[in-house]
């Protein structure tokens, strides 16, 4: 009981009251790979993110030793890592999250494995073009959150006091990693809804290097949106594919219309593959 209310009190503290939250690191073993540390965020209103096998795997089936791996909306870089340990230290990942007190983790976690990842965080919001945004929580802790062009947002009433930066896609890799750009192999793009813009954003970058694309239908999205993110997709040349989990034993089932997106109510992932 004493541990109960001791979490709920800092629950409440986390939402009203900002400050700052170390990473835990925790060690798991693998087969394939030994020892890998992972960082997870000590937020008391964030759940640890453990790191499996079966998770690896997944993601094992679209990448491979040397690739670009990309990752926006990385949070604290529990989907980042797995995609770095399939690409290898001759490959790879860039996460991107503008969120500046979860970055730190996601930092921590590029910090790590050394021998076995290549991961440079990135601290931006993808957007169409170069501009300033507000990072906006609706609690004090910044577990959550989105961006904003200006300090009143849907998002919340606790506004980052810097502004975050938001890059385009295409231009940032050109100009900092340009050599990389044929070994782009996978995206993963986790956003509240905004992943079809940014999709739009990179549509020649897509259909030049053809990555397998995952994305997230917002839950919240209206029916009209759901689908839209389901044509943008597909009209680059991809079969999609709703899957349960980032697992390699979830469930996957092939969409094949767009108004299968709105049977599911909940946010959900995608995967597309380009079309054979």
């Amino acid at each position: 009981m004493f541990n109960y209310i001791k979490a709920s009190f800092r629950r409440k503290i986390a939402r009203r009251i900002t400050r700052e939250y170390p990473p835990k690191i925790d060690t798991y073993h693998f087969k394939d790979f030994g020892p890998v540390e992972f960082a997870n965020w000590t937020n008391p209103l964030t759940s640890p993110i453990p790191l499996n096998e079966d998770m690896i795997a997944f993601f094992k089936q679209f990448i491979k030793n040397g690739d670009l791996v990309i990752d926006i909306g990385a949070n604290i870089g529990d989907t980042t890592v797995p995609m770095a340990l399939c690409a290898g230290t001759s490959g790879l990942a860039l996460g991107f999250d503008p969120n500046p007190y979860v970055f730190k983790i996601l930092q921590t976690n590029a910090s790590l494995n050394k021998d076995k990842t290549n991961i440079a965080p990135q601290p931006y919001a993808i957007s169409q073009q170069e501009e300033e945004f507000y990072f906006i929580s609706s609690e004090a802790s910044f577990g959550n959150g989105g961006i904003s062009p200006t300090p009143d947002s849907k998002h919340g009433k606790f506004v980052y006091p810097q502004k975050i930066k938001g890059v385009n896609l295409n231009k940032f890799l050109k100009e900092n990693y340009n050599e990389w750009i044929p070994k782009f192999s996978f995206i993963k793009i986790d956003t509240e809804g905004y992943d079809k813009e940014i999709i739009k954003s990179i549509s020649d970058l897509l259909t030049a290097c053809k990555p397998t694309v995952v994305a997230e239908s917002f839950g919240k999205a209206s029916d009209e949106a759901k689908m839209e993110l389901y044509e943008v997709i597909e009209q680059l040349g991809y079969d999609i594919f709703y899957f349960g989990d980032f697992n390699i034993k979830a469930p996957v089932v092939k969409l094949n219309d767009k108004k299968e997106m709105i049977h599911y109510r909940n946010t959900i992932n995608v995967y597309a593959v380009p079309k054979k």
